[in-house]
């Protein structure tokens, strides 16, 4: 296309200028090159593979980890007049998926999972597109669950290949120098890296040290009243959310759902959609909720547990300020909270007796065991038992140093932000007041413009609000 990408961006989207990342993205791509783009979470990284989809013909094949998110942003494309978008997951009824598979040469856009995507009959309909670029969204994924959570992110090298290498865009918003390598190194290619930095000056960082669970959970219920909302709260565990969710429903009075993997899909989808219209004022949350997410007015993140990685907590802090107002990132941390982590990073992960075991008599084992299922997964790809058994001592080492990197943030006495950004490979700003509360800090919601300004509720908006949320759970 000889059309400029400035009038591309005006033609498709109405927007004068690219925001920072997109522009340099899509010109090593329109130069042929395999890119990373490491953007801020907000920066519309999104818009860069539906540019180059409208300026080239073929298919854009998007590999998306989320259903959720995968249907969700295929309903915001063809609203945005992307008519020729689709998404193949096993929620997709049969006689859709069959048009689709049938029409494949007719789509501009396919969103799939990686499992859906290694199926080989799936890899057999795709040789016969023509695809123009091939994504990695949330790329991180590939670090972060790769070898003991969904081990197909571990083949999109292969698969890569299989395709014919075609043009790729690795899509993330955090990748520190480690992250980037691996990616590159799993999807076999050396990609232009574009980056912004990860800093948000705009939401001020603060760790509250607490004794213990029961203050831990005063602490909390103190903060949701006075806070601005909306709001987010990241926990470790489903059944904690859920009764968190509960329970400030009833002693706050604030609208407030649970949203994590045990829900079922059409479940999720409301919850997402009651948040992103002002319905709900907190969502209690595991890493499940956030991808894909653009709302703009969230003023708080609150981490309930401690986060395995500063990586996944910047993911998920950036969720907070994308309009640029004051916002806040609060972790609630109290002596041992690193164990529940730690468990949680082992739990999937075979021991080496256990991999010695299988591998010598695997018909002996029950299928349905996760670590037994994700141990034929390698057997079946031909991985070797010493070759696994590297691979998870690997994973181990590096989870244990990325935790201790999130431990030693939690318990920093002095600026928060320069401990989480060296970990980026980024210089800090000087420090200020409105950078950070450490734990030894008092965190004062006034002084940055955080405190909830209260409302009154008339008789008729308080019986909505319940109508609400009977409706809703």
């Amino acid at each position: 296309m000889t059309e400029t990408l400035t009038a591309s961006l005006q033609r498709v989207f109405g927007f004068d200028q690219f925001r920072s990342g997109q522009a340099a993205a899509l010109e090593s791509l329109e130069a042929g090159q395999d890119t990373l783009a490491i953007l801020p979470t907000g920066a519309g990284k999104t818009l860069i593979y539906q540019l180059y989809g409208y300026r080239h013909p073929g298919c854009v094949l998007i590999v998306s980890p989320l259903l959720s998110l995968m249907n969700d942003q295929v309903d915001r494309m063809r609203m945005n007049g992307f008519k020729r978008a689709a998404a193949i997951n096993s929620l997709t009824p049969f006689g859709e998926r069959l048009h689709i598979l049938n029409h494949l040469n007719d789509l501009q856009f396919l969103f799939l999972s990686p499992e859906m995507l290694s199926q080989s009959q799936m890899l057999d309909r795709l040789h016969q597109v023509t695809i123009s670029l091939l994504v990695i969204d949330e790329a991180h994924c590939i670090v972060q669950w790769g070898p003991d959570f969904r081990p197909e992110y571990l083949l999109l090298g292969a698969i890569r290949e299989k395709l014919n290498r075609p043009l790729t865009l690795m899509l993330t918003a955090t990748a520190g120098k480690q992250t980037r390598q691996e990616i590159a190194k799993q999807l076999r290619s050396t990609p232009q890296v574009v980056t912004e930095s990860v800093n948000r000056p705009n939401i001020f960082l603060d760790v509250e040290n607490v004794a213990d669970e029961a203050t831990k959970q005063a602490r909390l219920l103190d903060l949701v009243k006075h806070l601005q909302r909306p709001g987010v709260i990241y926990f470790s565990s489903k059944q904690q959310a859920s009764d968190t969710a509960l329970w400030l429903q009833q002693t706050a009075e604030v609208r407030a759902a649970a949203y994590h993997a045990g829900l079922d899909a059409e479940d999720r989808f409301k919850i997402q959609q009651q948040f992103m219209a002002d319905q709900l004022d907190v969502i209690c949350a595991t890493s499940a909720f956030g991808m894909g997410i653009d709302k703009d007015n969230v003023r708080f993140v609150i981490h309930y547990h401690l986060p395995a990685d500063l990586e996944s907590y910047a993911q998920e802090i950036g969720r907070a300020g994308r309009d640029g107002q004051p916002s806040v990132a609060i972790l609630l941390y109290a002596p041992g909270d690193e164990q529940l982590p730690l468990a949680l990073g082992q739990s999937n992960r075979p021991e080496p007796d256990t991999i010695q075991r299988y591998y010598a008599h695997p018909t002996s084992f029950a299928a349905d065991d996760p670590q037994i299922h994700l141990l034929a997964f390698y057997r079946n790809h031909g991985i070797s038992q010493a070759a696994v058994t590297r691979l998870f001592a690997s994973r181990e080492r590096e989870r244990n140093h990325a935790l201790s990197q999130m431990v030693a943030y939690a318990k920093s006495p002095t600026c928060l932000r320069e401990k989480w950004l060296q970990a980026f490979d980024e210089e800090p700003p000087a420090h200020d007041d409105a950078c950070c509360a450490p734990g030894n800090v008092p965190l004062d919601l006034a002084a940055h413009n955080l405190t909830r300004q209260a409302k009154v509720l008339t008789p008729t908006a308080t019986v909505g609000w319940q109508e609400r949320l009977t409706r809703l759970f």
